[in-house]
């Protein structure tokens, strides 16, 4: 792959998902776009790009960015984060919202599903402290492909297997020959929708608690400040942002501040806020 080429395919990923990415993940793109131009019927990488420089085709576009974007996912990834979701962060939640008893989680680039699988498989355990409320998550992600199988709820064995404590699968899966299926009430718990971070957050509604892992790594800073000021935007004042283990706010963003004690976890800040209307304040007064 010539780096004109390259250039061009990481300017569609940009440019489609915010997926930054250098010359050093020439093998990943290479990797990633060999099936692609077998789906696609075309002889190779250079034939694929040639019908990209060419015509420019919707569908060949979309099937690159699902390629590239395509993430792993597992059960309870890292684990920290989902006992401090239930430990930490959810009873105050609960707490504060026990008159409307309504609570909207947002699980962002959900993947195949395991993540917002593990919020409710979390909420369901708690049923009894949660008699009479409405408990919505919302699962979105740039790829069709792998929300039609999140929809689904049908994992492999080695799936079952990363992170998914056994009593829980035993539980609420049933297996299916080598295969296992989520139960029908859980997957009743997430609704799906393809949703690409770039576009405007604001059709997805406001949330209490929004799931963004391991995702923002993957853009540049400015698309990072971006994301996280429009997730900003449709977060309750009370709400919380988790990210991942190895991603921080930090020197991107100043509308959000960590939450004390609990690594990953961010609020939103209220002193940005309050900036503007200071500012207001003290121009009236000179004014």
């Amino acid at each position: 792959m010539t780096p004109d080429d390259f250039a061009l395919l990481a300017g569609i990923l940009k440019e489609r998902s915010g997926l930054s990415i250098g010359p050093e993940k020439i093998y990943l793109l290479e990797s990633r776009l060999n099936p692609v131009a077998r789906k696609n019927n075309l002889a190779g990488l250079d034939e694929l790009v040639a019908q990209v420089r060419l015509k420019r085709p919707g569908s060949l576009l979309s099937d690159i960015t699902e390629a590239m974007t395509t993430n792993e996912s597992f059960f309870f990834r890292d684990s920290k984060p989902f006992e401090t979701f239930q430990h930490g962060i959810l009873p105050k939640l609960l707490e504060d919202r026990a008159a409307k008893k309504s609570l909207r989680i947002w699980s962002a680039a959900c993947s195949t599903g395991q993540e917002a699988y593990s919020l409710a498989m979390i909420l369901r355990e708690m049923a009894p402290k949660l008699a009479g409320w409405r408990m919505e998550i919302v699962g979105t992600d740039i790829s069709q492909e792998v929300l039609e199988k999140a929809k689904v709820g049908i994992y492999s064995q080695f799936e079952v297997q990363r992170g998914l404590p056994v009593k829980l699968l035993i539980k609420y899966f049933t297996q299916v020959n080598d295969l296992w299926q989520i139960d029908s009430s859980i997957r009743a718990m997430v609704s799906y929708k393809e949703f690409n971070l770039l576009k405007d957050m604001k059709s997805l509604g406001s949330f209490d608690i929004i799931f963004c892992r391991n995702v923002l790594i993957y853009f540049d800073q400015p698309t990072k400040t971006k994301v996280l000021a429009a997730m900003s935007g449709i977060l309750a004042k009370d709400g919380c942002l988790f990210m991942g283990a190895a991603e921080t706010v930090l020197g991107i963003s100043d509308v959000f501040k960590a939450v004390p004690n609990h690594r990953g976890v961010y609020e939103k800040n209220s002193d940005v806020a309050a900036m503007p209307r200071l500012q207001q304040a003290q121009q009236a007064a000179t004014g």
